[in-house]
């Protein structure tokens, strides 16, 4: 490993942009890599690619793009043997690549994906929400996909998977993990070291907002692979979902009450089973009741994203926090 080209797209990230690009800085010298950082631009306003100049990136500017089409333009642009990708409000640890390498040296996986936590002045729901991803990724394991919050890969692998789908309004990330793994990559992640997540939701309105657009590509990337149980999984469960609020009006219009409360009760099971389906949770009761209630809440949105998507609607992504 010679050198690392970390790319970072960004859209009005000034309030996080030079945390980000300093801390990646410092993990590569802690490392002892080459480095460079690269910022595509989607058209910033804030003043963000004149902070990512002074402090030593490339600015590519690359208004009205896709998520996917920025990592696209900005690795296109790189000359690094190896890719990092994170987000624009993403710390990492100043041994993120020094564990990147150690993976590399060991021949331990091919793609590396640590796990990302709120900073703690961060509102519950958004704790809560993020501490998700520490439950399912509580141990190193290889896992079918990784999100590119921060992703670190040889150039061999992201050229083999044919880099990120431009036309995907989101879930860019997951559907280019899938395809790493179908080409034979090794997906290591890691729940130490941590990084910090400084882009999370201030409010409700920007939370339900936020995954409104996550869940905003499922039949796009159901019509583009394999109608797997795993890409099936969560579509069916909303479905299912907003059936069972439908049940539950039904009875009520009926004048059936207790059959409308048994509907909705049920209503809560999915949400119930998805928050307590991991030990690190099942340990954690305020936890795993918090969890709940924000499953039930995203359930709802998911329903409301596929009608969306059915119907080739886009959700506009909130500004970050």
């Amino acid at each position: 490993m010679k050198q690392i080209s970390i790319v970072i797209p960004t859209l009005d990230e000034a309030a996080h942009l030079g945390r980000t690009l300093e801390a990646a800085r410092h993990a590569a010298g802690q490392a002892g890599l080459d480095c460079e950082l690269i910022v595509p631009d989607n058209g910033s306003s804030d003043g963000s690619q004149a902070l990512a100049r002074r402090l030593g990136a490339r600015v590519l500017d690359c208004p009205g793009l896709s998520l996917g089409a920025l990592r696209n333009r900005g690795a296109a642009a790189a000359g690094g043997d190896c890719l990092a990708f994170l987000d624009a409000d993403m710390e990492v640890p100043p041994d993120w690549l020094t564990t990147w390498c150690a993976v590399r040296r060991e021949d331990r996986a091919d793609v590396l994906g640590l796990v990302h936590q709120a900073p703690p002045q961060a509102p519950w729901y958004a704790r809560a929400w993020l501490q998700r991803l520490a439950a399912e990724r509580d141990r190193p394991a290889l896992l079918d996909w990784l999100p590119t919050a921060n992703l670190c890969l040889e150039r061999v692998w992201f050229e083999r998977a044919g880099g990120f789908d431009e036309s995907l309004r989101s879930g860019e990330d997951k559907d280019f993990g899938l395809r790493l793994g179908e080409a034979g990559a090794r997906l290591l992640s890691l729940p130490r070291p941590t990084v910090l997540n400084w882009g999370f939701e201030g409010s409700w309105r920007e939370w339900l907002g936020k995954e409104l657009w996550r869940q905003n590509s499922q039949t796009q990337l159901l019509r583009k692979g394999r109608a797997s149980l795993r890409r099936l999984r969560f579509p069916l469960l909303a479905a299912g979902h907003w059936t069972l609020d439908a049940l539950a009006l039904l009875c009520l219009l009926l004048g059936q009450p207790l059959a409308a409360l048994v509907a909705f009760a049920l209503g809560w099971l999915p949400a119930g089973l998805l928050s307590l389906r991991h030990a690190y949770t099942r340990r954690r009761p305020l936890l795993a009741a918090r969890l709940a209630l924000l499953h039930w809440l995203r359930l709802h949105v998911a329903g409301i994203a596929l009608l969306m998507d059915l119907t080739n609607q886009s959700a506009r992504r909130p500004s970050r926090g």
